[in-house]
């Protein structure tokens, strides 16, 4: 292995993000198999394991039920999500299923978010009785949430409630201890990036940038860290995620390097200029970097030259929503066993028992 990676030997956290597919006709098949992915990746020493959520797609409708039940088969690893359309969401009652879904994990829940709402067309009157359009269903729905997992109480002083064998002042139940300070928000801008630093939330950045004038996505990545480290309160460090597609061909066969080529070369145009697309809602502007495809010196090259790896200690790996099984666990087994230790990461020794 050569010294190619010195430069970006500073990784400490290592994650990586996957799609959660299956088949129309099987779910669960498809559903297990990315369970198995988050097991495995806590038993060969990653730091973190994120779904994405996805709503009308064959992927997981509900991260919270997801990573519940992924809870259930870890007992170290981080489980994340990234990210929740906050549009779609009642501010108290996510609230309600990810605590519980965190207290289930003994407090490994991160949780991110986006105020975009994809298929919303569709899907927005079959969520709200009413015209859902004119409802706050961004930024001002994200703070409530957080505001709600802090477990203030609710009504006046004297405002309780009776349930058998107690009575109480009612709160959200159960109480996540510090899982609002495990909120992440996916900002694709620099104005989104200073409003999660307002906040204090942690910050995600992948590969989708809102340039806002900027024709290089590195560049532009750069300005939304920046406006979030500036933005962050007095003695709040914030964690910052940054995602890349990574994909290792290592221990890839033929068959498969071919079709990471070609996978690639499909969305090589889109990085050529800034573009427009639905799930942007119709703004301009959008920027894409190059996937990170072949052996783990070309990829460890590539970081060494990428100016946003450069200022952070927390890499997500997303892997592409179309491809197998078999090929996530090549993978994650490349960027686990390969390409990880050449970046300065150490893999976590695996729970007692496992």
């Amino acid at each position: 292995m050569s010294d190619v990676g010195a430069g970006v030997g500073h990784i400490s956290s290592l994650a990586f993000l996957t799609p959660g597919n299956f088949a129309d006709d099987d779910p669960f098949t498809g559903l297990e198999a990315t369970l198995q992915l988050f097991e495995d990746a806590e038993k060969a020493g990653w730091d973190g394991a994120w779904i994405r959520q996805r709503h009308l797609e064959h992927g997981v409708g509900s991260a919270a039920v997801f990573l519940a039940a992924a809870a259930q088969r870890t007992r170290r690893i981080e489980l994340g999500t990234a990210v929740i359309p906050i549009g779609y969401e009642s501010p108290f009652r996510l609230a309600e299923d990810l605590s519980l879904a965190d207290v289930l994990s003994r407090g490994r829940l991160q949780v991110g978010f986006s105020s975009s709402m994809p298929h919303a067309e569709i899907l927005g009157d079959l969520v709200y009785d009413g015209d859902w359009r004119s409802f706050d269903l961004k930024h001002g729905r994200i703070a409530r949430l957080v505001e709600n997992l802090r477990g203030n109480f609710i009504g006046a002083e004297d405002t309780v409630i009776h349930s058998p064998g107690n009575v109480q002042r009612p709160r959200l139940q159960p109480q996540a201890e510090g899982l609002a300070d495990r909120i992440w928000y996916g900002a694709g801008s620099a104005s989104s990036a200073t409003w999660a630093g307002e906040q204090g939330l942690n910050l995600l950045s992948g590969n989708v940038i809102f340039g806002d004038g900027a024709t290089d996505f590195y560049a532009a990545q750069i300005a939304v860290l920046d406006a979030y480290q500036a933005a962050l309160p007095a003695g709040r460090a914030g964690r910052i995620g940054i995602g890349r597609v990574i994909i290792p061909t290592d221990s890839a066969d033929a068959g498969q390097r071919e079709r990471y080529r070609e996978y690639g070369a499909s969305r090589y145009e889109r990085t050529l200029r800034p573009q427009s697309f639905p799930g942007g809602g119709g703004r301009d502007g959008i920027l894409f970097p190059v996937d990170l495809i072949g052996t783990t010196d070309e990829i460890l090259e590539r970081l060494a030259a990428d100016p946003v790896v450069a200022r952070v200690t927390e890499l997500r790996v997303e892997v592409p929503y179309e491809f197998e099984q078999h090929e996530y666990e090549q993978i994650l087994h490349d960027v686990r066993y390969h390409l990880g230790p050449q970046l300065g990461w150490a893999p976590a020794p695996a729970p007692a028992g496992v």
